[in-house]
């Protein structure tokens, strides 16, 4: 019967989880709508920021998206003048993708404003309860990331 109870609580955060992640999504898209860049340029945003000097290839396979497709936004990005590309100083065949300073602000500025939304949220919840998710979500995700690098 334990086992049963322990499935069915599983059962349960694994719903809640579902939930919050699809609202923290809607709401992001809203947030990124407001600064006029799409999901995928976020993606590959908080990518090219977290791993410098990538090429189009690199990001192609980091995002899952085929090398076209990555071309097509990085172009787009370019004429946002959020990204440029620039050859490789030791192999001039290889291009790399650069962030410029106007993608690390709006990068910095969702961000700001996804974390206001959250912080709001959480304005009721005692330090205690606030703590405790944060040590919960944190746990999930160790136990997760292993399988999301492979």
């Amino acid at each position: 019967m334990k086992e049963m109870e322990e499935r069915d609580n599983v059962a349960s955060i694994e719903k809640y989880l579902r939930k919050t992640d699809y609202i923290i999504r809607k709401k992001g898209r809203e947030i990124l709508s407001d600064f006029g860049i799409t999901v995928p340029q976020f993606t590959a945003l908080q990518i090219l920021i977290n791993h410098e000097n990538m090429t189009i290839g690199e990001l192609s396979q980091d995002m899952a998206l085929a090398f076209s497709t990555i071309t097509d936004l990085i172009d787009r990005m370019e004429k946002s003048e959020l990204v440029v590309r620039k050859k490789d100083e030791k192999d001039k065949r290889v291009v790399r993708v650069e962030v410029l300073p106007k993608g690390f602000d709006i990068l910095e500025k969702v961000l700001d404003k996804r974390i206001d939304f959250l912080f709001h949220k959480l304005i009721n919840f005692s330090d205690e309860d606030k703590y405790n998710l944060h040590i919960g979500i944190k746990s999930i995700y160790e136990a997760m990331k292993a399988d999301s690098e492979e």
